[in-house]
């Protein structure tokens, strides 16, 4: 995922999705965008569940030769040849780098954290994100300040996804300090998703 002057795609599953259904509409934005590499972020530790949906969305990443990552479950994306994992807290990038080989995507969810964030560098991670980027419900206090993405943009090469409650106007601040912006909920419950994302990126396109 190379870096670029304006901010790729990184987009985001649903918690939970319908696999008749979810595959088609991944493939309509895709095909309306261009995306960097598709998140698989499942609320399940089902791994029948995760296999059947990683088989359905790899048939629609790769076909736009597009990366596929999975949460946490590195043992997964091994024997499902995705292209990598996306590690949550407390995830080991170097574990999973041991794992998937050098080859592999391994990035890591790093909150709010700038330690957090530099030891996921060091340790290896082919990138951090951070997130929310604004407060909600479940996150009122805790959000990541502009500040933190700024500085990292100044001074850290490792590439940043900034992810979590992303709005139009958060949207067309952030993108002079990050690599990637993370598009999940924000659109997959809109009636077009892809149209949603349109707007989203108004501002930065």
């Amino acid at each position: 995922m190379a870096e670029t002057e304006q901010p790729q795609l990184y987009l985001i599953s649903p918690p939970e999705l319908e696999l008749s259904q979810f595959p088609d509409v991944l493939a309509r934005v895709m095909d309306a965008h261009p995306v960097a590499c598709v998140r698989l972020a499942l609320d399940t530790k089902d791994e029948d569940r995760l296999s059947r949906a990683a088989d359905a969305l790899r048939e629609v990443t790769h076909a736009r030769d597009v990366a596929l990552v999975i949460n946490d479950f590195v043992p997964l994306a091994e024997r499902l040849g995705l292209d990598g994992v996306h590690l949550g807290a407390g995830g080991s990038v170097r574990d999973a780098r041991k794992a998937l080989g050098a080859d592999a995507i391994v990035g890591a969810f790093c909150g709010i954290s700038r330690h957090d964030g530099l030891s996921a560098g060091e340790a290896g991670a082919d990138y951090v994100s951070f997130g929310p980027v604004r407060p909600d419900a479940l996150h009122e206090s805790v959000f990541v300040e502009q500040e933190l993405l700024q500085w990292w943009s100044e001074v850290i090469e490792v590439p940043v996804i900034a992810e979590g409650n992303l709005d139009r106007a958060h949207i067309t601040s952030l993108a002079p300090f990050t690599d990637f912006f993370g598009i999940g909920m924000e659109i997959w419950g809109e009636d077009d998703p892809a149209a949603a994302l349109t707007a989203l990126l108004a501002d930065i396109q």
